[in-house]
């Protein structure tokens, strides 16, 4: 989708300069001939960099290309790379300064100079970047610029996001002053690096006590975490940082931080002893550990996660000034700030705690839903105001997890905007929608951006949370209920009638659809009771363009659509054959979880198949075994028994190791129907395993016991590791 338009608002810019009575100062290219140079003092691959992509656009607009010099005399007419004023400037920021004849791009440091020449494209030049190859420009044989005095410092010093467009497009991650962990990280070690830099693969078996004591036990594993108050560990880890920054000498930073998981640090008594001398968080253990390589190693600097259970500071130890503090609000909801709901104040008195004791801060914010990313996220209106709370509290580094994936809602267009304020945190949000949209969806702007202010305002108007693992199935009474769904494929009708002409367009309004259409078959499925041949048709629909589209994954754990398409025919359509488990009786002998208890039975029995988050039509038991009766209501012949389980490693949810069926006519004698043995999965994807026996010949009964051996506890190798374990059961069948 490389595709150019005119830039509209080159115009609305050109008139705004004469009713200010700005006049053109400079003129870099005349009637088609390069009448500037560009100069550059050294050769400084920065300043070079930002050159050439002057140079590109230049010839872009106007044809013509202006020679890149080095070292040379400054004469009127010149445009200046790497020299000038620095005064006010801090690392990646710049000043546009016009003087004599010459425009002066100087640099605070780092790219400064690239985001300089980003800012005189984008401004004063008429380009707008929205993503990977994908830009507007004006075309002209006369490029001027008005008198200029100008500079900007960015409001985080580093500033990341997820967006698929860095990884095909250099161009792009420059224009939208991006930056990742490679470029600043020693060995790109970056978050969850207590493995990689002590691996219990290498120590685990001969030092269990370099490890996690967990539940009474040391749990040595690729998740477990390290015992901070063993000496042997600290003199280990001191020795190998020394080692990974002598192979790096041009790094220095690096990240020493837990493993993945929650609830998985050492409760050793020396380590629990500090934490409790710490106010009872286990950042206690983890600070002081720090400290003292921040000591060890004054010149570089040393970064950590504060990340579920560390997530509260300390109560007495403060970080030295080189230990900088990466705080993540992972548990928080997205429908409002984080000062307007529980989760997000709880995250506000950790934020408000550390920044009290440093004033090197990292966050990391997450605006993606990583169980579903077609799932609609109208996280917009939060977003400025959040952005403005990590700077008021001492935040000076920004990694917004976003738009990992081609396939979501509204990806291009939230990275946009995202990397926008992570520059600067006053500018309106509303108006950078309406920018990209018109630049990106052209005449089918207005219809989208109705169809995303009624999300917005549905998702508040319903109640329900915005969680980073939802399902569009959370929402089916509220932004998605069916009323709000035939008002969205209105807009989206009357989006594509609007550029049916230009195909590039079409394309872009119908991958957003893609959204919109997913979140209807989700709807469907849990629901029950529409039109058969309908959802087939709207299946095959998406699948045609999910295909076309190339659409890569759901979510996070690379579930292809394609593949759920086919899932979504066996598993989610109605089955023909008769099922006598429908809405059957349901005595427990092992029960589920509390939480799950009150709509158990009917949720087994009720012929609605869970999809891949276990937040609707699921039935969990967690640490613990499960077993329950299936009165038929009568003697029937049985020749199958099946039922449904979800494997979810990132929600510590398990295949269970056994499920077995047996039967009763009485309900005191039972014969054994079958048994079904299932294989440890270590893999990431979602999956549903169905635990089918089968007779060749019925067995007569009334009663249907069913037992399943769980796993119960997590093992060594996941992020769980020696906590209790789920399994998640949906619809048992009998037929």
């Amino acid at each position: 989708m490389k595709h150019q338009l005119q830039k509209w608002s080159a115009v609305a810019l050109s008139a705004f300069l004469c009713l200010s009575g700005a006049h053109s100062q400079m003129t870099f290219v005349k009637e088609g001939k390069a009448v500037s140079r560009i100069v550059i003092a050294d050769k400084d691959s920065v300043n070079r960099r930002a050159a050439d992509l002057l140079q590109d656009f230049v010839q872009r607009i106007s044809g013509s290309a202006l020679p890149i010099v080095e070292n040379a005399k400054v004469k009127k007419g010149d445009i200046v790379i790497g020299q000038g004023s620095t005064e006010g400037l801090t690392e990646d920021g710049f000043r546009l300064a016009t003087r004599e004849g010459v425009l002066w791009i100087s640099s605070g440091g780092d790219k400064g100079a690239i985001y300089g020449v980003v800012t005189l494209l984008d401004d004063y030049l008429g380009v707008e970047y929205y993503t990977a190859h994908t830009y507007t420009l004006e075309k002209k044989s006369t490029l001027e610029i008005p008198d200029l005095n100008r500079a900007e410092n960015p409001s985080f010093r580093y500033r990341q996001t997820q967006s698929y467009a860095i990884q095909e497009d250099p161009i792009y991650k420059m224009w939208f002053r991006l930056e990742e962990p490679r470029e600043v990280f020693a060995d790109n070690l970056w978050v969850h690096t207590f493995d990689k830099i002590l691996p219990s693969s290498e120590f685990g078996e001969a030092h269990p006590e370099y490890y996690s004591y967990i539940n009474g036990e040391r749990r040595p594993g690729a998740a477990s975490q390290w015992c901070l108050t063993n000496p042997e560990v600290f003199e280990i880890v001191a020795h190998r940082v020394d080692s990974i920054f002598q192979a790096n000498p041009d790094k220095k930073m690096i990240s020493i931080s837990q493993n993945d998981g929650n609830f998985t640090n050492c409760t050793c008594p020396a380590c629990q002893a500090l934490d409790e001398q710490e106010g009872g968080t286990p950042s206690g253990s983890l600070i002081h550990f720090l400290n003292k390589l921040a000591a060890r190693f004054p010149d570089k600097e040393f970064s950590t996660l504060a990340y579920l259970f560390t997530m509260h500071p300390p109560k007495h130890v403060k970080p030295l000034p080189n230990v900088n503090i990466m705080l993540c609000d992972i548990d928080c909801r997205r429908e409002v700030p984080l000062t307007d709901n529980v989760s997000g104040q709880d995250f506000m008195r950790a934020m408000e705690g550390w920044s009290k004791i440093s004033d090197n801060i990292f966050v990391w914010d997450y605006g993606i839903n990583f169980d579903c990313y077609l799932s609609p996220f109208p996280n917009f209106p939060i977003l400025q105001k959040n952005m403005q709370l990590f700077k008021d509290h001492h935040v000076t580094m920004h990694f917004s997890q976003i738009a990992g994936s081609k396939c979501g809602t509204f990806t291009e267009m939230r990275a946009y905007i995202v990397s926008k304020l992570m520059w600067n945190t006053q500018l309106d949000v509303d108006s950078l929608m309406k920018q990209f949209m018109q630049g990106y969806y052209g005449a089918a702007a207005p219809y989208l951006y109705q169809y995303e202010k009624l999300l917005e305002g549905a998702l508040l108007g319903s109640g329900q949370d915005l969680w980073i693992f939802d399902s569009p199935v959370s929402h089916k009474r509220g932004m998605l209920n069916a009323h709000c769904l035939k008002r969205y494929n209105e807009l989206f009708d009357q989006a594509e009638k609007a550029v049916a002409d230009d195909p590039d367009l079409l394309d872009r309004v119908r991958i957003e659809r893609l959204t919109l259409q997913y979140s209807e078959l989700e709807t469907a499925r849990a629901e029950g009771g529409h039109d058969v041949n309908e959802i087939k048709e709207k299946l095959a629909l998406f699948r045609e363009r999910a295909a076309y589209y190339k659409l890569p994954t759901l979510n996070e754990r690379m579930n292809s659509p394609l593949d759920y398409c086919d899932l979504y025919e066996k598993r989610f359509l109605p089955k023909a054959e008769k099922n006598y488990a429908k809405n059957a009786k349901i005595t427990w002998i092992e029960a589920p979880s509390d939480k799950y208890l009150p709509e158990a039975a009917k949720t087994l029995t009720d012929e609605l198949y869970g999809g891949t988050s276990f937040v609707e039509s699921w039935i969990g038991w967690e640490g613990k075994n499960g077993s329950f009766v299936l009165d038929l209501g009568q003697e029937v012949d049985i020749r199958v028994i099946e039922s449904d389980f979800l494997h979810q490693l990132g929600q510590w949810v398990f295949l269970p190791k056994k499920v077995s069926y047996s039967v009763s006519s009485d309900n005191q004698s039972y014969q054994p129907f079958g048994t079904t043995d299932i294989a440890e999965d270590q893999s990431v994807e979602v999956k549903f395993f169905q635990a089918r026996s089968e007779k060749q010949q019925p067995v007569k009964g009334r009663y249907v016991k069913v037992e399943i051996e769980g796993v119960n506890t997590c093992p060594s190798w996941h992020c769980g590791v020696g906590h209790k374990a789920w399994f998640f059961m949906d619809e048992i069948r009998v037929n």
